[in-house]
């Protein structure tokens, strides 16, 4: 899977057969907020999980730790208890 990190636009984005996947992000210090996860009409949520790991894997590559606001991703991250590690002191998810 090849992600492209918009800096322009602040989203890390993939192209699918059905069109652009992207996660809009907002960086403050040494914090990435996921703000909004935005899909095509056809939602693949195996692609949609793989490019969320892929997402914060650049995170953590960077040293940044992660405070996810969209719903998908927050509930990515209660599915998938390993990545609370990447969380900001004092925020539970």
């Amino acid at each position: 899977m090849e992600i492209k990190d918009n800096e322009l636009l602040r989203q890390f984005e993939i192209i699918t057969d059905t069109g652009l996947v992207s996660i809009e992000y907002s960086l403050q210090e040494r914090k990435i907020f996921l703000t909004k996860f935005c899909e095509n009409e056809n939602s693949d949520e195996e692609l949609h999980e793989e490019f969320i790991k892929n997402v914060l894997a650049i995170a953590e590559e960077r040293k940044l730790k992660v405070v996810p606001t969209h719903l998908k991703i927050i509930k990515f991250f209660r599915k998938n208890r390993k990545y609370q590690e990447m969380l900001p002191p004092g925020i539970k998810i």
